[in-house]
């Protein structure tokens, strides 16, 4: 019940990896027969996914992971901007991931950008009409989450993409949570960058990459080598590039049915939860949410100490965002909402995957409302 957090590589994606641990070790930068094949292992793998984002092989940048991909994306297209003249000032949400949020501030601190936060609504949603009045003469990037990976909900990037470009900026959109579940057409959504992270989609941890459009992006925040046409130095990955082609391949083809599947678990999920545990409430919109995502908050719980007592039961969940557990703050997009401190802190997300079925739903409505009741009656 956790799959928002990871999910397990699929086994096609790790035989597809196999070769590139040991008979075909070669360096893609090295010009013999060995490192030649391994180019092409990655040339093949960039074809792949340039086919899937609909974008050009040199519009992909491999990157380790999607929170180094927002880095990368918020970075590297502020310091082009300053290089270019083009404006100090960048627009975000307050729901985003830490890795936009954190690399925004940090970028105000030390570099001396602007920043605006946008807010969102009780669902999550960010208005349309905020972004416009958000925007400055200055303004030079836009960065709005596809699909937010706490609360599942599913922003409306291509209008808020035709705003952005309506002043000639530049849009970014962190799709780590969206990639797998929605579709990921660049030219369709309007977004001029696009971060993915392949553990999200039953891919290997490790392994993430930047759309970048061409000519946007002009400077690199990792330096050392001309890899990826100098924009991100260092040796790429082989093994873990191959699987992540793989595993987007797998999972677009799949998407449809896949999707149909987890809605229908899903719902029954949320509607068993609502009906049976007193004082719950679902955070999120009710519809525009992610197919696999279910998240609540519960009065007078703790929730990292549900995980634990779920833990015990052998249901794996989480307290909000997978990167705020263990603390004991609430979480900034529960924040966000305006949801009350004391109530968000009994958040819970539980999200679902390919493979999950109907005896696993059925296992957590049998287990939950018991743990929550037991919890309560000991605080009394």
């Amino acid at each position: 019940m956790d799959h928002a957090a990871t999910t397990p590589v699929d086994t096609a994606v790790v035989a597809a990896m196999l070769p590139f641990f040991s008979n075909e070790y070669g360096n893609p930068s090295s010009i013999h027969r060995w490192g030649q094949r391994a180019d092409h292992a990655v040339t093949t793998a960039r074809e792949d996914l340039a086919n899937i984002l609909n974008c050009g092989l040199d519009e992909i940048i491999f990157t380790s992971c999607g929170s180094e991909s927002d880095n990368l994306a918020l970075r590297g297209i502020a310091l082009t901007a300053r290089e270019r003249g083009h404006g100090n000032h960048i627009i975000i949400s307050s729901i985003e991931h830490p890795a936009i949020l954190g690399t925004a501030q940090h970028l105000l601190k030390y570099h001396g950008f602007d920043v605006t936060i946008l807010p969102v609504d009780q669902h999550g949603f960010i208005s349309a009409e905020d972004l416009r009045n958000a925007i400055q003469a200055d303004t030079f990037l836009v960065s709005i989450m596809y699909a937010n990976n706490e609360i599942g909900v599913i922003q409306p990037i291509l209008e808020l993409a035709k705003i952005a470009h309506e002043s000639n900026i530049l849009f970014h959109t962190d799709a780590v949570q969206a990639a797998g579940q929605l579709p990921l057409n660049v030219n369709e959504l309007g977004v001029d960058l696009m971060s993915l992270s392949a553990h999200k989609f039953y891919g290997p941890k490790g392994v993430g990459l930047l759309y970048a459009r061409r000519d946007t992006l002009a400077h690199s925040h990792q330096t050392g080598g001309s890899q990826e046409n100098g924009l991100r130095a260092g040796t790429l990955n082989v093994p873990l590039i191959v699987g992540m082609a793989t595993a987007l391949k797998i999972v677009t083809a799949s998407q449809s049915q896949d999707n149909s599947k987890m809605r229908i678990l899903r719902n029954k999920l949320i509607k068993s939860i609502l009906d049976t545990i007193p004082e719950s409430h679902l955070t999120g919109h009710p519809t525009y949410r992610l197919p696999n995502n279910a998240s609540f908050v519960f009065k007078g719980i703790d929730g990292n100490e549900l995980i634990i007592h779920l833990d015990l039961s052998s249901i794996a969940a989480s307290s909000g965002s997978a990167c705020k557990t263990g603390n004991p703050e609430p979480s900034n997009v529960l924040s966000a909402l305006a949801i009350q401190p004391e109530l968000s802190l009994g958040s819970l997300r539980l999200s679902i995957g390919r493979h999950t079925n109907e005896s696993d739903i059925e296992y957590v409505q049998q287990v939950l409302p018991t743990v929550i009741s037991n919890m309560r009656d000991n605080l009394q």
